[in-house]
């Protein structure tokens, strides 16, 4: 035998779709269900931004103390030594193993205290050059790969 509605029921299953149509409960829920992954992408990838400018300012300074260091080491026995050590100690927040430095006088690589002491001549332009890698990868995305952060700075040798 067939269940029979009662009017009021079968007038309450034709308004559904009108009711549903003009009731917002549960729209805001959806709304940040949609919205909350753009926003925390792009709050994500702002702040990688951010790093990779702060590793770039903090690699720039590094280069250049490393350049004063070596413009002001002529005479000493480890001009070398002490460059490297001001890049060091002037980049605290970057990985030290990772900083790759290279430093010239007048065009020509020292990369010894004994090769940096026999080209360190009043005048001679010592130049430091430092990289470093960066990661902007951003939920799985890389939007940048092998991103490398490269600083180079220039001292006249006093």
């Amino acid at each position: 035998m067939p269940r029979s509605f009662s009017r009021s029921a079968a007038a309450s299953v034709w308004w559904l779709p009108v009711r549903l149509k003009s009731d917002g409960r549960g729209v805001s829920a959806l709304e940040f269900a949609i919205a909350a992954p753009v926003v925390l992408a792009i709050g994500t990838g702002m702040l990688k931004f951010g790093v990779a400018m702060s590793h770039y300012l903090v690699l720039t300074n590094a280069a250049a103390q490393g350049a004063l260091a070596l413009a002001l080491s002529r005479g000493t026995a480890t001009p070398y030594t002490t460059t490297m050590t001001a890049i060091s100690n002037a980049a605290p927040g970057l990985t030290a193993s990772q900083i790759t430095t290279t430093a010239t006088v007048n065009g020509t690589a020292c990369s010894t205290n004994s090769d940096c002491s026999v080209l360190l001549a009043a005048g001679a332009t010592a130049r430091v050059r430092t990289t470093y890698p960066c990661d902007l990868t951003v939920m799985g995305v890389d939007f940048k790969s092998g991103c490398t952060l490269s600083a180079e700075t220039a001292q006249m040798v006093q």
